[in-house]
Formats: C-alpha cells, sequence, structure tokens
C-alpha cells in the first residue's frame, strides 16, 4: 500500500474499487475483463508504466505468487495497446474481482525489466506514494517520499487500501519491536511517533497521555469458535446446538476484551457488502433450559467436550476458561485441551480426534468478504474437517460462488450463514477492534489493517 500498487484493491468497506486502472469493463458473459490503465503512472526508477508492465507482472505472479489459484479460471492477458490489458477466462467467475481486489496477496505492478528476478531477490520498486530506501532484516525498513508520484485524483481521500495518497513525510521508519513495553515506552519518551498494535494493559496508561493519541478500528479481530464434525459428541448437530445455546457471548467476550467488544451477528461486519443478519436468532441464546432440551433430544450421555486452546494469545485463553465454565453450567462435561499455539492449529486442521471445539481469531477471512469467509465452512477446505457439507449449506454456497449479481450473492450469502448458524459451523462471539497510537502531533492518521502513511504529516 505505501510501496506497491494494483489494478483494483479493496475501499474502506472492502469492497472492491479501481486503483492503477482507469476504468474496468466485464463482458456481459463474464469471460472477458478489459482494463484501461491510468495515464502517467510512475514507478519509483522513474519509468512511466505501460500495459506491458501489468502483463509481465501478472505473467511473474502466476509462476510464483503466493495465491496464484486466483487465476486458475483465467486462459490468458493480452495488451492490444499501452493503456490496455484484457484477462480472458477459461469459465466465468463472478467472484473474481473481489479475489484479484485482495489486499493480502495483491497482484501488484512492477517494471516489466524486473519479473524474472528469482522470488526472494524482486527489487521494491513500484507505483506507491514511498519508495524503500533502506532495509534491515528483523531490524527496520526505511522508506522516503516518491517525488514522482502521481495521485489518484478521482478521490478525495484515501479509502482502504486506495483512493487519494500523497506523500507529506520525508521519511517513513517502520522499526521491528516484538516487546510491548518497549514499544509503548518508546513512544511515551518520544523514541518513535506511532506503534502499530497497542496492547490492552498498555491503553488504560496511555489513554491519560496528553502528548499520545488512541485509534482504534473498531471491527478487527472476529472471535470465532468451530467445532470438530468428525468427533463424538459434536458430530452431533443436537450437541453442536445445545452448546451454542448454552453460550452467554457478553461474558465470553467481556473475558476476550475486557469490555472493548461488540457482537456478531454474522460472519461479516456492519457495512461490508455481504452483511447479513440472517440466522441472529441462533447468537447469544444465553438459554440454558433449551441446551438442556437440546441435549436430551440429542442422546447426549455426558461425553467429553475438549475445548482445545493456547495461553500465547491470552484472550483465546481466557474465553475458553468461561465457555468451559458455561457448559458444565448446562450439564455438559467441557474441559480445557491447552497446547501451544502452532500445535493447537495443527491439530484443528490435521487429527480428527482428541478435540471438539477450537478457539481462534478471524481477521483476514473477514476481510475479504462473504465467499471468502463461507469458503472456511465448505470442503475441502473447511475448518470444521467436514469433508461432505451439508447439502442446503452447499447449495446456497454454489450460488455464492456463481451468482452474476453482487445482490444475487448477498442473497446466497445470507442463506449460506442462516444455514451454518443452525448447524453450528462456527460460532461468531463478536469482535473485538484493533488500536493504533500515535503522537498528538502527528496529524490525518486513521487506524487501519496495516499502518498507512498516506496524507499524514507531523505538525510544528
Amino acid at each position: 500500500m505505501n510501496i506497491f500498487e494494483a489494478l483494483v484493491t479493496r475501499d474502506e468497506k472492502m469492497a472492491p474499487m479501481l486503483q492503477l486502472a482507469a476504468s474496468l469493463d466485464e463482458a456481459a458473459d463474464g469471460m472477458s475483463y478489459t482494463f484501461k490503465l491510468r495515464d502517467g503512472v510512475k514507478f519509483h526508477n522513474g519509468k512511466t508504466m505501460t500495459s506491458a508492465d501489468v502483463v509481465a507482472s501478472f505473467d511473474r505472479y502466476r509462476k510464483i505468487g503466493v495465491d496464484r489459484s486466483i487465476l486458475d479460471a483465467v486462459d490468458k492477458w493480452e495488451a492490444p495497446d499501452a493503456s490496455t490489458f484484457i484477462i480472458r477466462m477459461k469459465r466465468a467467475l463472478p467472484t473474481f474481482i473481489e479475489q484479484l481486489s485482495s489486499f493480502t496477496v495483491p497482484v501488484a505492478i512492477i517494471p516489466a525489466e524486473l519479473a524474472d528476478a528469482p522470488a526472494q531477490q524482486l527489487q521494491p520498486i513500484g507505483t506507491g506514494p514511498f519508495k524503500v530506501d533502506e532495509f534491515r532484516a528483523d531490524s527496520f525498513v526505511k522508506l522516503s517520499r516518491f517525488d514522482g508520484y502521481t495521485p489518484d485524483t478521482r478521490y478525495q481521500d484515501i479509502s482502504g487500501f486506495g483512493g487519494y495518497k500523497t506523500a507529506c513525510l520525508d521519511t517513513v521508519t517502520f522499526r521491528m519491536m516484538t516487546e510491548p513495553a518497549a514499544r509503548t515506552a518508546a513512544l511515551e519518551t518520544g523514541e518513535i511517533q506511532g506503534v502499530e498494535d497497542v496492547p490492552l494493559t498498555s491503553q488504560k496508561r496511555l489513554k491519560d497521555n496528553k502528548n499520545i493519541k488512541l485509534t482504534k478500528l473498531e471491527t478487527f479481530t472476529m472471535n470465532v469458535s468451530y467445532p470438530n464434525f468428525k468427533a463424538p459428541p459434536t458430530d452431533n448437530p443436537k450437541v453442536r446446538q445445545a452448546i451454542m445455546a448454552a453460550m452467554d457471548f457478553d461474558e465470553i467476550m467481556e473475558a476476550a476484551s475486557e469490555g472493548e467488544y461488540k457482537l456478531n451477528f454474522g460472519y461479516q461486519f456492519p457495512g461490508q457488502p455481504y452483511y447479513s443478519e440472517a440466522g441472529k436468532q441462533y447468537i447469544n441464546q444465553k438459554n440454558v433450559e433449551r441446551a438442556k432440551q437440546l441435549l436430551k433430544e440429542g442422546g447426549y450421555k455426558g461425553e467429553k467436550v475438549v475445548l482445545m486452546t493456547n495461553r500465547e494469545f491470552s484472550y483465546m485463553y481466557n474465553t475458553s476458561l468461561v465457555m468451559v465454565e458455561q457448559l458444565k453450567a448446562a450439564g455438559i462435561n467441557a474441559e480445557l485441551l491447552v497446547l501451544d499455539w502452532p500445535a493447537a492449529l495443527q491439530k484443528s486442521i490435521r487429527e480428527k480426534e482428541g478435540w471438539n471445539f477450537f478457539y481462534t481469531g478471524w481477521i483476514t477471512v473477514v476481510a475479504l468478504g462473504g465467499p471468502q469467509t463461507m469458503r472456511q465452512m465448505a470442503p475441502p477446505a473447511s475448518v470444521n474437517l467436514d469433508n461432505e457439507g451439508d447439502p442446503q449449506f452447499m447449495a446456497a454456497f454454489k450460488q455464492l460462488s456463481e451468482g452474476r449479481t453482487l445482490a444475487e450473492r448477498k442473497e446466497a450469502f445470507a442463506k449460506a450463514q442462516e444455514r451454518a448458524l443452525e448447524q453450528v459451523m462456527a460460532i461468531p462471539f463478536g469482535s473485538m477492534p484493533k488500536t493504533q497510537a500515535v503522537r498528538v502531533n502527528v496529524e490525518n492518521f486513521r487506524p487501519y489493517y496495516v499502518p498507512r502513511m498516506s496524507n499524514v504529516w507531523i505538525k510544528g
């Protein structure tokens, strides 16, 4: 975002938006996408961007891109002239632009002459408002203003990863400081001007410091727990429904965030294109009697329910403690399995036995939108190890993937969400904010998934 840019990216609400593309025309049958490029865009080496650079960048991404599977439905691309780039599809994929606009592994446009560089030896030359001056692994990266940058005047201000951007600062240095207390102390003394992620323990101290401004991205992490469909008793939908009915989401989120939370009514945040409250009747039921009735209907015989957690992420551990007590109060034989985070994650992915619920946090999964979120619950990638897939859910997921219009896909998302909540495929408890902090003289800094240094300046 600060250094590289793409044809399309995501706006403040995570909807696709144009960036290096001046226009985008999708064929009526969805079999081609024609991009007209913005005029006068320059790379950090002074070269003007043309469609040849776009072709070379896509060629490189198809070979070594981290998420090159987003191009699986693409047949080929071509550049009929210097300002036009056309993608031709093997098959229509209505969500293609949503996938292409992903900010996690974007198809960054680089100079064509650099595109053949080995994966780890690419020179950091892009089209962004800042260029790389110096980089020391595990220490810092120093950026400087790119005087040849061409702001996108279609927009009034920065939006998400795109919009109107300009470098007001001469230099920006990102320092790697792994110890939270050290980061906070450096901010307080003025050694550094900002902190990318402020833990709760530090927020309490900083909020009363007149030299510090705390800024929050209100919906950042979605706290989620999902069941193991392969291991009894959570292979029984009645037991899963009983567990969800018994839970007090407010109490769970309070333990996670010390009050800094919002309840979710689904798998997207308010304001996102796919946001829906379908199935909200299953959220935060706090109904122990209903849970006991469902356990009876499901023939529950006191089998052990193992909640897998870790201590590395305190919010996961604290909430798991609360969940265990809530389930015990409903007559469920619940216990904790505490592993280190890597081991817990691998066990949830690879092992069908020894656990029943896994607690985690979704960030990019939610931010990337409805289709990506529902993909987490659809075979073969389903987080709950369900290899077959619920027919009703899968029908909605198919419609979500293939619907020609956003309206059709939103309707399908709502159906998929309601079914997923009914069958307890993943429990979305609530969201926690991400808090970033800057010195009081840092102007126009707004919190986001990563620090956005465009349009930011230091006063005085």
